[in-house]
């Protein structure tokens, strides 16, 4: 079936169920970005696939729907600095080979785009997916519309942990919590399922108002819970 979306019924709810009551016009910028491309490639296809990426895109980019570098620094150089003292703390302990250092070419495998883009191999395949050399200049997975591309197809056909959208979330399945395994195992999983369930009523315009409020509710208990749970490192 179609999407049919009323972005106004769309924009309203994500303002005030996600970003706080206010969007900037870079979050504007990406969320349009995906859902263009989504409408003009993929307007038949599942609808809890789109609300899931979107998700994705949100928590990846630490909610600026922009590409973003891995540590969201402004250079690769210092990318580097942030990860190579987490990796000697101890903080980056499931990492056996340090991607991110500079190859004999000069160029880092760290993790670029709306979805972390990481190691070689993954650049290349992408570079296939996309039309566009990124292996010669890793740095164009920062730019929109390959950042759209490989969140979306990436996410599609399994290419990050062999995990696709369809596995998760199909005809006899709604799975939002394991459907993190697309990307990244169960890390931030029931976060990412709460995300998820609330870009998808704000894509169906009929969404009924009651179960809208409760897929809030429900979503800023798990987010409160885990936040908890979490202390800050400052």
């Amino acid at each position: 079936m179609v999407v049919h979306m009323d972005r106004a019924f769309f924009f309203d709810v994500v303002r005030h169920g996600l970003f706080k009551g206010e969007l900037t016009q870079p979050q504007v910028v990406g969320i349009t970005a995906i859902l263009d491309a989504w409408e003009e490639r993929f307007a038949h296809a599942d609808r809890r696939w789109l609300a899931y990426i979107l998700a994705t895109a949100y928590h990846e980019t630490a909610y600026t729907m922009q590409p973003v570098r891995e540590t969201l620094a402004e250079s690769d150089v210092r990318a580097v600095e942030i990860l190579e003292t987490a990796f000697a703390a101890g903080r980056l302990s499931w990492v056996k080979t340090p991607y991110w250092r500079p190859d004999e070419d000069g160029r880092s495998w760290l993790g670029r785009g709306l979805v972390q883009l990481t190691h070689k191999r993954n650049y290349e395949a992408m570079s296939v997916l996309t039309g566009i050399d990124l292996v010669a200049d890793p740095d164009r997975a920062m730019e929109m519309d390959a950042a759209v591309t490989i969140l979306i197809e990436g996410m599609l056909q399994g290419s990050f942990t062999g995990h696709r959208l369809a596995d998760h979330l199909n005809a006899t399945t709604a799975d939002w919590v394991n459907a993190r395994r697309i990307v990244n195992g169960t890390d931030r999983a029931e976060k990412l399922a709460a995300y998820a369930m609330v870009f998808d009523a704000a894509i169906r315009p009929d969404a009924a108002r009651g179960m809208l409020a409760r897929l809030k509710a429900w979503g800023a208990h798990v987010i409160a819970r885990l936040r908890s749970g979490v202390r800050r490192v400052r």
